[in-house]
Protein backbone atom coordinates (compact mmCIF):
# COMPACT_ATOMS: atom_id res chain seq x y z
CA UNK A 1 0.00 0.00 0.00
CA UNK A 2 1.36 3.44 -0.86
CA UNK A 3 0.89 6.75 1.63
CA UNK A 4 -0.02 8.50 -1.04
CA UNK A 5 -3.33 8.83 -2.36
CA UNK A 6 -7.30 10.04 -1.58
CA UNK A 7 -7.10 8.83 1.91
CA UNK A 8 -8.49 5.23 1.02
CA UNK A 9 -6.44 2.26 2.23
CA UNK A 10 -3.75 5.04 3.27
CA UNK A 11 -0.98 3.90 5.47
CA UNK A 12 0.19 6.77 8.03
CA UNK A 13 3.74 6.64 9.54
CA UNK A 14 4.40 7.86 12.80
CA UNK A 15 6.42 11.20 13.05
CA UNK A 16 8.14 12.68 15.81
CA UNK A 17 6.32 15.87 17.31
CA UNK A 18 8.34 18.21 19.31
CA UNK A 19 6.97 18.94 22.71
CA UNK A 20 6.68 22.59 21.11
CA UNK A 21 4.66 21.19 18.61
CA UNK A 22 2.47 19.08 21.33
CA UNK A 23 1.87 21.81 23.53
CA UNK A 24 1.13 24.24 20.28
CA UNK A 25 -1.52 21.42 19.66
CA UNK A 26 -3.20 21.77 22.97
CA UNK A 27 -3.63 25.69 23.02
CA UNK A 28 -5.28 24.91 19.90
CA UNK A 29 -7.46 22.57 20.42
CA UNK A 30 -8.68 24.59 24.30
CA UNK A 31 -8.70 27.99 22.04
CA UNK A 32 -11.32 25.89 19.24
CA UNK A 33 -13.09 23.39 21.08
CA UNK A 34 -15.41 23.15 18.66
CA UNK A 35 -12.75 22.17 15.76
CA UNK A 36 -10.60 19.47 17.86
CA UNK A 37 -11.87 16.95 15.43
CA UNK A 38 -10.66 18.98 12.17
CA UNK A 39 -6.89 19.69 14.40
CA UNK A 40 -6.65 15.96 15.29
CA UNK A 41 -7.63 14.54 11.73
CA UNK A 42 -5.39 17.76 9.90
CA UNK A 43 -2.75 16.37 12.74
CA UNK A 44 -3.07 12.53 12.61
CA UNK A 45 -3.53 12.61 16.44
CA UNK A 46 -6.48 10.62 18.31
CA UNK A 47 -8.29 12.24 21.80
CA UNK A 48 -6.17 10.05 23.67
CA UNK A 49 -3.00 11.03 22.14
CA UNK A 50 -4.25 14.71 23.44
CA UNK A 51 -5.31 13.62 26.73
CA UNK A 52 -1.67 12.09 27.06
CA UNK A 53 -0.35 15.65 25.99
CA UNK A 54 -2.68 17.52 28.36
CA UNK A 55 -1.37 15.17 31.23
CA UNK A 56 2.00 15.59 30.78
CA UNK A 57 1.93 19.53 30.55
CA UNK A 58 0.03 19.40 33.72
CA UNK A 59 2.43 17.33 35.39
CA UNK A 60 5.58 19.47 34.22
CA UNK A 61 3.51 22.66 35.40
CA UNK A 62 2.65 21.12 38.65
CA UNK A 63 6.20 19.91 39.08
CA UNK A 64 7.72 23.74 38.08
CA UNK A 65 4.33 25.44 40.04
CA UNK A 66 5.88 23.29 43.53
CA UNK A 67 9.66 24.89 42.85
CA UNK A 68 8.12 28.09 43.42
CA UNK A 69 8.28 28.92 46.79
CA UNK A 70 8.07 32.01 47.92
CA UNK A 71 11.49 32.87 50.45
CA UNK A 72 13.37 30.19 48.87
CA UNK A 73 15.61 29.28 46.46
CA UNK A 74 14.32 28.10 43.39
CA UNK A 75 15.98 24.88 42.87
CA UNK A 76 17.68 23.54 39.78
CA UNK A 77 18.35 20.80 38.11
CA UNK A 78 22.36 20.39 37.13
CA UNK A 79 23.67 17.96 34.67
CA UNK A 80 25.95 15.62 36.12
CA UNK A 81 29.03 16.26 33.95
CA UNK A 82 28.41 20.08 34.92
CA UNK A 83 28.50 19.04 38.53
CA UNK A 84 31.61 16.46 38.13
CA UNK A 85 33.66 19.21 36.55
CA UNK A 86 32.41 22.11 38.82
CA UNK A 87 33.61 19.68 41.99
CA UNK A 88 36.74 18.78 40.38
CA UNK A 89 37.40 22.54 39.85
CA UNK A 90 36.73 22.94 43.12
CA UNK A 91 39.03 21.11 44.68
CA UNK A 92 42.06 22.08 42.36
CA UNK A 93 41.30 25.98 43.75
CA UNK A 94 40.93 24.82 47.37
CA UNK A 95 44.58 23.05 46.95
CA UNK A 96 46.07 26.02 45.41
CA UNK A 97 44.49 28.13 48.03
CA UNK A 98 45.91 25.81 50.59
CA UNK A 99 49.45 25.95 49.22
CA UNK A 100 49.10 29.63 49.17
CA UNK A 101 48.76 29.87 52.56
CA UNK A 102 51.78 27.20 53.69
CA UNK A 103 53.47 29.69 51.63
CA UNK A 104 52.50 32.95 53.53
CA UNK A 105 53.22 31.10 56.47
CA UNK A 106 56.80 30.60 55.64
CA UNK A 107 57.10 34.18 53.94
CA UNK A 108 55.43 35.71 57.56
CA UNK A 109 58.00 33.20 59.53
CA UNK A 110 60.87 34.26 57.32
CA UNK A 111 59.73 38.10 57.87
CA UNK A 112 59.82 38.06 61.23
CA UNK A 113 62.63 35.42 62.55
CA UNK A 114 64.94 37.21 60.15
Amino acid sequence: MSDKGNGQGAVRKRRFLSAEKKYQIIEEVRAQPGKSGEILRREGLYRSDIMRFENAAREGAIKALKQMVPGKMKVREVAIEDYEKLKSELEQKEKALADLAVDFMILKKKSNGA
